[in-house]
């Protein structure tokens, strides 16, 4: 499904492409620079020409969706603005900050009192996001605020009907799910109260919608959208980490996920040990096991960076497969972990698909 010669014609002046960051059977997203009047901005593009045939339809769907919240958002603040329409395909203004599940921002009051601002203005407008359970879909600029993204599954309400109002407290609930897994000591007796009630829409989906939605997304679609890494990231890199680590030179291992042009996700092992040639005796091994299909990038490192009790830190290492390396600086918390983070950036090997987002000033040359 190619994209409508108008469509291309706006994208071939004013997009310059940068890194892919998701591809489904929905649609492609990828971060690159928009011309938007007499300089480029970072921004995110959406686009349907690559999407199959029989998931075409529900894709334009989620497309119009998506455009229409968009729109009726502008203005608000609290998420991306819409800087561009096209057929089949969109253009979104970036926001300078990270997915929720890779900021983990354990404790930050402040961060969830500005989710819950962001979730008023919102619905004040008179939208429901609708998706809001999924880590991914809240992102916590480097500003600290909370900012919303992903509009597919949006719906936009002219009144304050009985639907808006159920759809906007399972907004609420999802968010406060999200609250208690980071800061369940500032939860207050009312929002316990609403993490405790379920309405009775939600109650029937998880019984029964939920059930034929994982069925189709799952097996026909072959879809899984944990942390953006799909399938592969949740069958197959526990298996390969078990592999790896049996050979004796490995003391530990972190695979993550990062979109790929040429396989839709790719697997990126990040391996720690001593000696750098053992990444040729590895791939020798799990191609030997028969098992999964190996991950298309393994690095040796002298040491993973870790949290306070130890655990790799996955979220510095996704970023560093995905080449969104402006972004990690925010998650530094001293001059030492950033001296040891060039150690990983200096051999990294995903450098396929990299753009510069490090330069502020995009101002284009005048003609």
């Amino acid at each position: 499904m190619s994209l409508p010669e108008d469509d291309v014609a706006v994208l071939a002046a004013r997009w310059t492409e940068g890194v892919l960051l998701k591809r489904d059977v929905f649609s492609t997203v990828e971060r690159g620079r928009f011309r938007d009047g007499d300089c480029q901005v970072d921004a995110v593009l959406r686009r349907l020409d690559q999407v199959p045939w029989w998931s075409y339809l529900l894709a334009r769907h989620l497309f119009a969706r998506e455009r229409r919240a968009l729109a009726l958002a502008r203005d608000l603040h609290i998420g991306p603005e819409l800087l561009w329409v096209g057929r089949r395909a969109l253009v979104r203004s970036f926001i300078d900050g990270v997915a929720l599940h890779l900021a983990k921002p354990v404790g930050d009051v402040a961060f969830f009192r500005s989710a819950k601002q962001a979730l008023h203005k919102l619905h004040r407008a008179g939208i429901c996001h609708n998706d809001l359970a999924k880590e991914q879909n809240w992102l916590r600029g480097n500003n600290g605020r909370a900012y919303l993204t992903d509009f597919q599954l949006a719906a936009c309400f002219k009144t304050r009907s009985r639907l808006f109002r159920i759809a906007a407290y399972e907004d609420l609930r999802h968010l406060l799910k999200h609250k208690r897994s980071y800061a369940p000591e500032a939860l207050t007796p009312k929002e316990r109260r609403v993490l405790g009630r379920k309405s009775f829409v939600a109650s029937v989906w998880l019984a029964t919608g939920k059930k034929v939605y994982r069925a189709i997304t799952r097996g026909l679609f072959n879809f899984t959208d944990r942390e953006g890494g799909g399938r592969r990231l949740v069958n197959d890199a526990p298996v390969l980490v078990d592999l790896i680590r049996r050979n004796p030179d490995v003391r530990d291992t972190a695979i993550v996920a990062f979109a790929d042009r040429r396989t839709g996700v790719g697997l990126y092992a990040f391996v720690e040990a001593d000696r750098i040639a053992l990444e040729t005796q590895l791939r020798d091994e799990l191609a030997a096991a028969r098992g999964p299909k190996p991950p298309e990038h393994i690095q040796v490192v002298q040491a993973l960076p870790r949290d306070g009790s130890g655990k790799p830190r996955t979220e510095i290492l996704q970023l560093v497969a995905m080449n969104q390396l402006d972004l990690i600086e925010p998650l530094m918390a001293s001059a030492t972990d950033r001296a040891f983070l060039m150690s990983i950036l200096e051999t990294r090997k995903n450098l396929r698909d990299r753009f510069n987002f490090e330069a502020t000033d995009h101002t284009l040359p005048s003609s």
